[in-house]
């Protein structure tokens, strides 16, 4: 009987699913604290993507130096939070999918084909960007393209549905409306469903403690995975992937020596580091780099995973040695590193970087010869900068 009657089966799921932590001010609430971290991380991470592939516009700030430390954090530290806050805010719509009939208008077809396209990109976005933070890529697609273009798409759909659930987005976004109270269908709500007061039934959870939940679930997973990111919260990093003042010289590392298979080469006596500018080249062993003037600065290295801590960096300045060959200071230049192959083994670096006095190319770490795993002999160091950037084991540089 109620497979032939719409209106009793829509009424009989009213029933089943009524509860104070469904109603359209609660889904408001987690909406509305879901929509800052997407928009955090889409922010951010157009940010992230420009510094990897430039467009011809786009101006590269070196100051603070800790400008990509704060943003990726904030990047990665904002997707975390968004997972129990979209696995909230499906909760409290789920009943929503199960109306009769699945499309009434076109307004209301283009509301479920922005939810359906929000939710499932969501999904996929989430779980492979939490993945990516611990390097593992079990799926065919290359992630970094994947994850940009889905950005879009999140952000696209988004906008869709606040556009087209506005009227309800206004009169739930400060207040209960007085069509909690009747529940009806008017706010688009399953009648019924709504409540007016957020009390509980006995045994259920009420409105208030179903979001204190919430923000409990999004403050924990926040809390104990953001110490990768920033260091006031590193007592507290116990499920992120990298800790901070870990690994060689108290510095994690992503890719050591032997995956980058530079081992023997980085080690060879006859390394040097050669620089051109047209048909002007210049060799420098590792002794004539550590004769030139060294100079010393504290600066982060920042991973898009997340991660990153801040260390202390001497070496030569790449501005003293573009001008080595003649070239102008305002250049852009390019890195080959001694890696046989991989997609970060040629690095171009633009003129904000090769001017400022903070690029070097690093010879130590904490107050000791790099590492092999941090790059050995030489690397790039420079502010504001991506850590798959900072090109490790030079081997080349090339002013354009």
């Amino acid at each position: 009987m109620l497979k032939s009657n719409p209106q009793k089966l829509t009424e009989a799921l009213a029933a089943r699913f009524a509860s104070p932590t469904r109603s359209s001010r609660l889904t408001v609430v987690v909406g509305r604290w879901l929509g800052i971290s997407f928009t955090i991380c889409f922010l951010t991470g157009l940010f992230s993507h420009g510094l990897q592939n430039p467009p011809s516009w786009m101006f590269f700030p070196t100051s603070p130096s800790w400008i990509y430390q704060l943003t990726q954090g904030l990047h990665v530290t904002a997707g975390i939070a968004a997972i129990p806050l979209l696995l909230a805010k499906l909760w409290s719509v789920y009943p929503e999918l199960l109306k009769w009939p699945p499309v009434k208008s076109l307004v209301h077809g283009l509301e479920r084909a922005s939810i359906a396209l929000f939710i499932g990109s969501s999904l996929v976005q989430l779980t492979t960007g939490l993945i990516n933070t611990y390097k593992w890529y079990p799926w065919p697609f290359p992630f970094r393209e994947t994850h940009y273009w889905l950005a879009w798409v999140i952000w696209g759909s988004l906008l869709l549905h606040v556009a087209v659930k506005l009227p309800v987005i206004a009169s739930h976004w400060r207040a209960r409306s007085t069509e909690e109270v009747a529940g009806g269908a008017a706010d688009g709500g399953v009648p019924g469903v709504e409540k007016s007061s957020g009390a509980a039934s006995p045994g259920r959870w009420s409105r208030r403690a179903f979001l204190t939940g919430v923000a409990a679930a999004t403050g924990t997973v926040v809390l104990t995975t953001a110490g990768q990111s920033f260091s006031w919260l590193a007592p507290l990093n116990f499920f992120a992937p990298r800790k901070m003042g870990t690994g060689p010289q108290g510095v994690p590392v992503n890719r050591t020596a032997a995956a980058a298979n530079v081992t023997e080469l980085a080690n060879s006596a006859g390394w040097s580091l050669q620089v051109r500018h047209g048909a002007t080249s210049r060799e420098f062993s590792l002794a004539q780099l550590k004769a030139l003037p060294q100079h010393t600065h504290e600066l982060p290295i920042a991973c898009v995973e997340g991660w990153s801590q801040t260390a202390a960096w001497r070496g030569v300045r790449v501005r003293d040695l573009v001008n080595a060959v003649g070239a102008p200071a305002g250049s852009t230049l390019r890195f080959t590193s001694l890696e046989p192959e991989g997609a970060y083994r040629l690095m171009t670096m633009a003129p904000e970087y090769a001017r400022d006095e903070k690029t070097l190319v690093a010879l130590e770490l904490n107050g000791s010869v790099l590492d092999l795993d941090h790059g050995y002999p030489a690397r790039i160091i420079a502010p504001g900068r991506p850590g798959v950037l900072q090109t490790k084991w030079l081997q080349s540089m090339e002013v354009l």
